[in-house]
């Protein structure tokens, strides 16, 4: 595998663009929507800095990686105004979901990148699978930063999507669930959501793995296709 310092650089590369997609997803979405407000204020874009809280986007995640432990945080909530959409409900579900879809899709975009590399190199091959079986091992050829921070896309936007797919507010994945409580269910989910959120994050690691780990096992699974 690489130096510590390396594995922590790749895992902050990969976490940046990752969190740049899922906020620039939401935007975007949004925009299409009929909700402008992001996208005037710039945050449908790939640029990393137009998404960074300091506390989630930086600390949060270095001192993850610094720990070895899942690298969790977040962006800048991408600013929207419901009253804007055009279908108020559909919009804000879809609005919602963009984010954890397109970090799915980079995640897939990653596997194809490493299968490619795969195919077309006996090093690439070797070292595609040495990663994928978690034993790594550096092969000397510079397909070993390609291949590390691909995987590291990989993992981090799995890790991002199914995350933010909870529905635990203010996840992604509550804006689907809110739309189908009565109204005072809904203010009481609404209101107690963060506190949800904080159990889930302190207190939840063994469920937190438990969702997330078998998408890691099936994507891993992909890479050794070939």
């Amino acid at each position: 595998m690489p130096s510590n310092l390396a594995d922590i650089l790749f895992q902050m590369i990969a976490f940046l663009l990752a969190i740049s997609v899922h906020e620039s997803a939401h935007a975007w979405t949004a925009s299409r929507c009929g909700d402008p407000t992001a996208r005037m204020l710039g945050r449908v874009t790939l640029n990393p800095i137009k998404h960074i809280d300091p506390i989630g986007t930086i600390v949060l995640p270095l001192v993850a990686a610094i720990s070895h432990i899942p690298l969790l945080g977040w962006a800048k909530p991408t600013p929207v105004d419901p009253r804007n959409f055009r279908h108020p409900v559909r919009d804000d579900i879809l609005t919602s979901v963009a984010g954890p879809v397109s970090n799915f899709i980079v995640a897939t975009g990653a596997v194809v990148l490493l299968w490619i590399i795969s195919l077309t190199s006996g090093t690439g091959h070797d070292l595609v699978r040495s990663v994928a079986s978690g034993i790594g091992g550096l092969s000397g050829s510079f397909l070993d930063p390609v291949v590390f921070l691909l995987y590291e896309m990989m993992i981090i936007n799995i890790v991002l999507a199914v995350f933010n797919l909870i529905p635990v507010p203010p996840l992604d994945g509550s804006h689907v669930i809110r739309h189908f409580l009565s109204e005072p269910v809904r203010r009481v989910y609404d209101n107690i959501g963060i506190f949800g959120l904080l159990a889930l994050v302190y207190l939840g690691g063994g469920l937190l793995s438990a969702l997330i780990r078998p998408f890691i096992i099936f994507y891993r699974s992909l890479l050794v296709i070939f």
